[in-house]
């Protein structure tokens, strides 16, 4: 937990719990690490997979970056720079690979959707749009809830959830600053953060452009079993699920975190006068606009334009970063103000994420985990993979869990009788929500970035939250997808 005097920011002297915890964390490493060798993980057709040394060494790691994180004993962007330190000092991977992490082009999208934030933000775009929802949602904080979820849930659809958090983040501080006039975490700012991150993971489920994780999870499913999933098939399968997750988010917002107003009174016409206030759009407004929805839509029809597929998404997205300073709508003082914690502790993650599977350490758990219900009732089968899924999407990269769990699943559940598709949509349902860690998506991270709640208040959060997930999750399996025609068991 924190000792600042906001949440997100480690006080100046660690407190006696954060010095426990970070004992703790310490412990873990060094027991693990030090261990004697443990005995191998042994899949369903008799292959053995070793733990070496180094992958020990990446569940070291894996364990200490966790309970620091949670606990946030120190702030999270430098324990995500201890997760790199650490791989190099113990010879767990070479330093070049550890840091090399750190620039890593999904940390750069990170980066430029961070920026694209402040653009909405300085511009006066976010004030636009605040004011514009909140004369249609009107003046009960219950329903500002819901209209920000919506909102959020739908723009999902159509871009990837990261850039979906970064336009929408700034839109949320807008809507938060006419509810409360100083910086004191409140419920209400609590609810609204923690329901833009989980919501982001929710809708990017529903589609193929929410994220990437989709794409990665459709191509091991062909190569493995030589079936073909169409955007509508995932989208008719997904979208019950995402959209109940939604609903389902924002009645769990209201009952644990309500906001402490029932209402705002005079909200709806004080919007109306700031927007009328705000006058024509301005030069850097539409500026602003205009690369923002150019950058959007050429990765949106990435999917579509055989030609755009070869551009890599992130180096699309920070052609826009570099034209707000050739516009002059950034200077030199907005890159000194970005927030360098958030940036650190997502390139920490892409470290720790890429050594888990580099040593081979992820695939060892995968194995041990899925082998143990490998005899079990086939829906038992089924929801341990979820489980697994959800538990690694929170700490390493969706994509890595995919590409980790999957294969592995897929192989183990013939034996079991179970439909190939079944497992499909479960690791996409499960990867795509991770509610517990800050580190398991950009969206918790660029939430956090508002101050309004801890890490440890996430962690707290987030596990109700997965529980809602799983408890929907299996009445799709046993009773849903049956009846929309997804095959979930083998004919015999």
């Amino acid at each position: 937990m924190t000792n600042g005097s906001e949440p997100g920011t480690a006080g100046s002297k660690l407190d006696l719990k954060q010095l426990i915890f970070l004992s703790i964390g310490i412990a873990l490493f060094l027991i693990v690490y030090y261990s004697p060798p443990w005995t191998d993980a042994v899949d369903p057709a008799g292959k053995h997979f070793p733990l070496t040394k180094e992958a020990k060494g990446a569940l070291a790691v894996f364990l200490l970056a966790g309970t620091w994180w949670v606990f946030e004993v120190l702030p999270i962007g430098i324990t995500g720079i201890t997760i790199g330190v650490l791989q190099a000092l113990f010879f767990v991977r070479p330093a070049a690979d550890a840091f090399k992490d750190f620039m890593d082009p999904s940390v750069l999208f990170i980066f430029a959707s961070l920026v694209i934030g402040m653009v909405f933000t300085k511009t006066g775009l976010t004030k636009r749009l605040a004011y514009k929802m909140l004369m249609i949602v009107g003046e009960r904080t219950g329903m500002i809830y819901l209209g920000c979820l919506v909102v959020t849930a739908l723009l999902t659809h159509i871009m990837a959830h990261t850039a979906v958090a970064a336009t929408i983040y700034p839109l949320l501080l807008a809507i938060y600053s006419l509810y409360s006039d100083d910086n004191k975490p409140t419920k209400f700012g609590k609810g609204l953060f923690i329901g833009m991150a989980f919501v982001a993971g929710a809708g990017s489920i529903i589609t193929l452009l929410g994220s990437a994780r989709a794409i990665v999870a459709l191509g091991f499913f062909k190569e493995i079993t030589g079936k073909d999933v169409s955007f509508f098939e995932l989208s008719y399968y997904l979208a019950p699920l995402g959209w109940s997750m939604v609903f389902l988010i924002w009645g769990f917002l209201m009952v644990f975190f309500k906001p402490e107003k029932a209402a705002i009174p005079g909200l709806r016409e004080k919007a109306r006068q700031l927007n009328s206030e705000m006058g024509a759009l301005k030069r850097d407004e539409i500026i602003g606009a205009v690369l923002v929805f150019c950058a959007i839509a050429f990765m949106s029809l990435q999917s579509f334009v055989p030609a755009f597929k070869p551009f890599n998404k992130s180096a699309v997205i920070l052609v826009s970063t570099i034209l707000f300073f050739i516009s002059g709508i950034l200077d030199i003082n907005d890159l000194e103000e970005l927030p360098w914690n958030i940036i650190l502790l997502f390139a920490g993650a892409m470290s720790i994420g890429f050594c888990l599977w580099q040593t081979g350490a992820a695939q060892w758990l995968a194995i041990n985990w899925l082998s143990f219900f490998k005899d079990s009732h086939w829906f038992v089968f089924v929801m341990s993979i979820a489980v697994f899924v959800l538990v690694m999407t929170n700490f390493i990269m969706n994509v890595a869990a995919i590409a980790i769990s999957l294969p592995v699943a897929l192989v183990v559940a013939p034996y079991l009788n179970i439909a190939p598709e079944v497992i499909l949509f479960v690791s996409l349902v499960t990867a795509g929500m991770p509610f517990v860690l800050l580190v398991g998506a950009a969206p918790n991270a660029i939430a956090y970035n508002s101050k309004q709640f801890t890490s440890g208040e996430f962690f707290m959060a987030g596990i109700p939250a997965s529980i809602i997930l799983l408890v929907v999750l299996g009445f799709a399996i046993l009773v849903l997808w049956p009846l929309m025609g997804m095959p979930v068991l083998l004919a015999r």
